[in-house]
């Protein structure tokens, strides 16, 4: 029995009834997240790109377009929409992964149950199920995997997708197979397009296969049960021999759920997760010690070595690579004392006065286990020097988690980008009684306001 078989056996006896109080707090808050990004998402050029090629959203469709009154095909809508999900790098991220595991699943849950009239609870349970199977897969290859180049977003949210439309569709055990090992062949994403357009592309196509790949094994499509496994699969192909344990897979699957331990990582700050725990230290400093820019004589930031190979970017060259500039996001923060949207906006990131910070910040590797601290030294021009460690941004999941209120406005925020102040109050609410919800639709008629009356967002 090959592995897709072993995880089809443990998707399809997932069950509502048994998920934790834990698990359906989670997952209502990663679902809310990711609509909310993809909300402010669906108002950046790369949506707008991915939608004119693909012809769609012009009402040929049953499936809502995020933030306006289009419609596509349910495979166009998880592409389109899932695209959004991840085109401001500000969807949650999960520790086991590597990456964002709620973009890959949410927009292609939404298009399949707009069609199949599913309930909130439905949706949560497929969502459990795919966040458990990417999660988990990812457990067996990381952080070879992730340091190989492989964006496991796209090539293990393949995977998460392709299980959560499984479980939405009810399929059996042998589908579930089918459709894990079709999704092998459909998975992919690298690294070295990271700071481009073609990152949140990558989250879009895995969206849209991991959903191809469950209605075609609904359809009685066939593929090699042992896509992972065999000499040519995923394993070897995409890891190599010996750099994979995927008994750690199924050992460890639901006990705990991931989506409980080690859980979720909500973003407070719109751009690369690497770079949240050196921005809290620094934003600390700031609080602290009021420094003023002028008076910064130079900064050091230590980082592990595996989020600093993409984040130290000392010369951005446009606001998606700003995103992933160590030293423009620390500059930002000690200028503003924040990190919001409009730092990732238009020329934002050509200031001069954070282009002259830039330029006084070093950062290098630091070479401690915890791979999620970072620790920022300040040294002032009068010669004052101060210190400041964070261990895990806040928000790293549950154990750190950001407050209540904190998740609201990033929502308010975001969601403020598409719809109205009105719009935005009625989703909240939907999405905070999502487990009574009876049918998706009620959700989506929300999402898919017109969009004349969207609201600015607020800083």
């Amino acid at each position: 029995m090959g592995l897709a078989r072993k995880l089809a056996g443990r998707i399809t006896a997932m069950r509502y009834d048994d998920l934790p109080e834990e698990a359906i707090h989670w997952a209502k808050i990663g679902i809310l997240d990711t609509v909310g990004v993809a909300l402010a998402g669906s108002r950046e050029d790369t949506m707008g790109m991915v939608e004119r090629v693909t012809g769609a959203g012009a009402g040929a469709g049953p499936c809502v377009v995020f933030g306006s009154d289009r419609r596509a095909s349910p495979l166009d809508a998880a592409l389109i929409n899932g695209t959004a999900s991840h085109a401001l790098d500000f969807d949650d991220c999960n520790n086991t992964m590597g990456g964002h595991p709620s973009a890959p699943m949410v927009p292609a849950l939404i298009a399949l149950g707009e069609t199949l009239e599913v309930s909130g609870e439905d949706i949560i349970l497929a969502y459990v199920a795919g966040f458990e199977t990417e999660t988990k897969i990812a457990l067996g290859v990381n952080f070879h995997h992730y340091e190989k180049g492989w964006h496991p977003t796209a090539t293990l949210g393949t995977f998460g997708a392709a299980a959560a439309c499984a479980k939405l569709l009810g399929l059996s055990v042998a589908e579930t197979e089918t459709a894990l090992a079709i999704a092998v062949s459909l998975a992919s994403g690298v690294k070295a397009n990271f700071g481009t357009m073609t990152k949140p592309l990558h989250i879009g196509h895995c969206s849209r296969n991991g959903l191809f790949a469950a209605l075609l094994a609904r359809e009685g499509f066939t593929a090699n049960g042992e896509a992972f496994e065999h000499k040519q699969g995923f394993l070897n192909v995409f890891n190599g021999p010996g750099t994979f344990d995927m008994q750690r897979t199924l050992d460890h699957w639901a006990d705990p759920l991931d989506i409980v331990k080690p859980g979720l990582a909500i973003k407070q700050y719109p751009c690369c997760g690497s770079t949240h725990s050196a921005i809290d230290a620094m934003l600390e400093i700031v609080r602290q010690r009021d420094i003023a820019p002028g008076n910064v004589e130079k900064v050091a930031t230590l980082t592990h070595k595996r989020r600093l190979e993409h984040t130290n970017r000392p010369d951005p060259r446009s606001p998606l690579e700003a995103k992933f500039s160590l030293q423009y996001c620390l500059a930002r923060a000690v200028i503003d004392g924040k990190i919001v949207l409009e730092h990732f906006e238009g020329d934002a990131y050509l200031d001069g006065e954070t282009r002259a910070l830039m330029a006084r910040i070093d950062a290098r590797p630091h070479d401690e286990s915890n791979h999620f601290g970072a620790r920022i030294t300040v040294t002032t021009k009068d010669g004052e020097s101060y210190t400041q460690e964070t261990p895990y941004a806040l928000g790293r999941g549950p154990d750190n988690p950001m407050s209540g209120e904190m998740l609201r406005a990033k929502f308010e925020n975001c969601a403020g980008r598409a719809l109205s102040a009105d719009r935005v109050a009625r989703l909240y609410g939907a999405f905070d009684d999502f487990e009574n919800l009876r049918a998706i639709g009620e959700l989506t008629a929300i999402i898919a306001a017109p969009v004349a009356a969207a609201q600015p967002a607020a800083e």
